[in-house]
């Protein structure tokens, strides 16, 4: 039975992390499965200044720290794997991790999050890594010196545009609408800074260059007038795609591929649960992801218990 756990988190962002503390902690055993490296989004994120009881961190130390911290309780964690099958319709629930090992459970915690939205127009897949970025922690520092353009207008975008004003130039923020969807404490800090223009009601609508990004055309939204602009280097952040394409058939989706969960964290499926940025909620933060990830936690020990008190019962008799 090594290879059954009371619990398996799918997911090693924010929500799966805090899940795997709360469970381990509470004594369930519990396996992480992650299909790249611990963290998530959070490790994209150059500084969290709003987790509460904690000033100032770093997303990939802060992801670092819940890692540890899960461990610590008992927790194990898998990571750069891929799941090759996921059978959670049964009592007995089952993935199999790299077309071999097979891991059976009770329960199920879906925390799959999200993939960086792209705006999908021409030139676009080609200068990925090669100007085009979706990640100002990972590449801000290859752009130092230079020119660049931020397309977004939320928290992200924002937020993602005053830290890269550390290596850039000069920053311009290409948003669609003639106002933005971010926090006035965003908006204010990124119109203070002086490296920082704005051009509104825009977007990119081709990418262009050779071995490498060097321009992009850019049309006014309401005059429909198209400019080139010379750059080097282009971060989008207008949002996230949720990680549920293997879920499609197996829990209950939304029109936007989110997983439906109710109060509780309890998708349609017995004993399988979600959080994170993977489901259908409003506000995708850390501390929503963390809140999520308790009480998934939280739902999912009580659903095992149960469990286990009702084997015990029929073993008894």
């Amino acid at each position: 039975m090594e290879n059954h756990f009371d619990v398996i988190v799918i997911g090693a962002g924010a929500a799966g992390l805090t899940a795997g503390i709360y469970l381990s902690r509470a004594k369930v055993s519990t396996l992480i499965l992650n299909k790249g490296a611990v963290g998530g989004q959070m490790v994209l994120t150059h500084e969290i200044a709003n987790y509460p009881g904690v000033e100032s961190i770093s997303g990939y130390q802060l992801a670092r720290n819940m890692k540890t911290q899960a461990q610590k309780f008992g927790c194990v964690i898998k990571s750069n794997i891929k799941i090759t099958k996921l059978d959670i319709e049964g009592e007995i629930k089952s993935v199999e991790v790299n077309n071999k090992e097979v891991y059976t459970t009770h329960s199920v915690i879906l925390a799959t999050g999200g993939k960086s939205r792209t705006l999908g127009v021409p030139g676009e897949e080609q200068f990925k890594g090669k100007g085009i970025s979706y990640c100002a922690t990972c590449d801000g520092d290859f752009f130092q010196d230079k020119e660049i353009i931020v397309v977004g207008g939320g928290n992200s975008a924002l937020e993602e545009a005053v830290s890269l004003t550390k290596y850039a130039s000069k920053v311009t923020i290409v948003h669609q609408f003639d106002n933005f969807q971010a926090l006035e404490h965003y908006v204010e800090e990124a119109k203070n800074n002086s490296k920082i223009n704005f051009i509104m009601e825009s977007k990119i609508i081709e990418f262009a260059g050779d071995e490498s990004l060097k321009k992009v055309r850019i049309q006014n939204q309401a005059t429909e007038e198209i400019k080139e602009m010379m750059v080097d280097g282009v971060f989008i952040f207008i949002g996230y795609v949720p990680n549920t394409e293997s879920m499609g058939g197996k829990v209950a989706l939304n029109n936007y591929g989110e997983i439906i969960v109710d109060k509780n964290m309890a998708t349609n499926i017995a004993g399988v649960y979600a959080a994170g940025d993977s489901i259908a909620k409003r506000y995708r933060q850390v501390t929503t992801a963390v809140a999520d990830g308790t009480i998934a936690a939280l739902s999912a020990s009580e659903y095992v218990n149960n469990i286990k008190k009702e084997l015990n019962t029929v073993s008894a008799n």
